[in-house]
């Protein structure tokens, strides 16, 4: 990107005592909204943390701070200010009449990137239904940021002059978009079931954003996804196959990156991609261990996780970017693997660990089965995994790994020695 196009933004924060946690800013989410600006395309060009009992009514920061903010957005020439909280319409009116420059919030930029980043039909769908339902309730005139039409950050996606003039319109393409992202979920219903049936266990790789999944997804499968060092960098669930030993090929799935104070809508608008935790068998949550809010974003992941998998369904903790942490910071344990994705280190003990956490209720063994049995011979084609099949004198001789409910019912031919 050239120099000229790049948009320079101040960033702004409150931190309010009668904010929840999520709703309050830090020096730590105002780090983030900056990485947030620069995956979007733009640079901040300073930082402003403000503190107060709460929120303004009117300008939100308060009049003499947004004079404040208007005198750095001149003397560092920003055209921008962008907000790490939520703002009302009016609150960016008047934001927008006193620093003269465009006003966006946090989930503006979000919408921005992954209006940027959404390449399959799905992915699209679902950020232009959740761009309309953040702006159909800020319809009643939001300032510059909505006469500037696809001028820059906060512009892309759906055309701002039809928001502002018609409503029934928004409101009817929602309710298109709504219909056809239902079709997209039939369809992914029908896959899923067909992989229910092949015995294909899914594992999903989830996690904070930019913590390594598209990377680690890469090194195992060589599924060639652009791995930046950019948030939100993934936006479309990737499938592929991986064979994770001689008696055992999952289904892995890569997954949208989570991040603190993710919009609800947002949330809601992308349930067809997140979906695929509802049906995981097991879930790989990556971690980036040399991140200094590490504990802070593993809280993020699981509180999600929480709201989205299938109850007991269990997490494999990869704890990646090992070449940049000690090995003492790192905890140890069954469900804790250590990895470097770009390097490949550890990969072999994550292969184990995974084959582990699915074969618990696995059995490997050798039944001999009478020839009047044929039936259950097709059974564990169909069913379990045939590694061997010979015919002999004595009966069918069937190497196999198979669940617990057929090896309850056939263990009495389980073949000895």
């Amino acid at each position: 990107m050239e120099k000229h196009e790049i948009e320079m933004a101040v960033l702004v924060g409150l931190n309010a005592d009668c904010f929840t946690p999520e709703q309050t800013a830090t020096e730590q989410s105002l780090d983030e909204l900056e990485a947030l600006l620069e995956t979007a395309g733009g640079q901040c060009t300073a930082k402003v943390l403000q503190n107060r009992h709460a929120p303004d009514p009117h300008s939100f920061v308060g009049e003499g701070k947004a004079e404040e903010i208007r005198s750095l957005t001149e003397t560092t020439g920003a055209t921008m200010v962008i907000f790490d909280n939520d703002l009302s319409p009016s609150q960016i009116r008047a934001l927008e009449e006193i620093t003269g420059a465009t006003v966006l919030d946090r989930s503006a930029l979000i919408l921005d990137i992954f209006a940027q980043r959404a390449k399959t039909a799905e992915g699209r769908l679902q950020v232009e239904l959740a761009q309309y339902r953040y702006l159909l309730p800020k319809l009643s005139g939001m300032g510059k940021s909505m006469s500037r039409l696809g001028g820059g950050i906060g512009t892309r996606g759906p055309g701002e002059s039809k928001l502002e003039t018609d409503r029934r319109h928004i409101r009817q393409r929602i309710q298109r978009l709504e219909e056809q992202l239902l079709t997209v979920r039939k369809v992914q219903a029908v896959q899923r079931e067909r992989r229910i049936k092949n015995e294909i266990p899914v594992v999903a790789i989830v996690g904070y954003t930019n913590a390594g999944k598209s990377t680690l997804l890469n090194k195992l499968t060589d599924a060639g996804i652009p791995a930046n060092n950019r948030l939100f960098d993934t936006l479309d669930t990737t499938t592929r196959q991986l064979v994770v030993s001689d008696h055992l090929t999952v289904l892995l799935s890569d997954t949208v990156g989570f991040i603190a104070k993710l919009p609800h809508h947002l949330v809601e608008a992308f349930k067809a991609t997140l979906e695929e935790l509802e049906y995981a068998d097991l879930l790989l949550h990556v971690i980036d261990s040399a991140d200094p809010e590490r504990e802070a974003h593993m809280r993020v992941v699981e509180t999600l996780i929480a709201q989205l998998a299938k109850p007991g369904v269990p997490v494999l903790n990869c704890y990646n970017k090992a070449d940049l942490t000690e090995p003492a910071e790192i905890p140890v344990g069954e469900s804790n693997v250590t990895i470097c994705a770009k390097t490949g280190e550890g990969l072999d003990e994550l292969l184990h660990a995974i084959e582990h956490q699915l074969g618990k209720q696995l059995h490997h063994v050798t039944f001999l089965l009478p020839y009047s049995m044929a039936g259950q011979i097709e059974t564990l084609h169909t069913q379990a995994k045939v590694l061997r099949c010979d015919y002999t004198g004595e009966g069918v001789e069937v190497e196999t790994v198979c669940d617990d409910i057929l090896y309850g019912r056939l263990r009495q031919y389980i073949k000895e020695g």
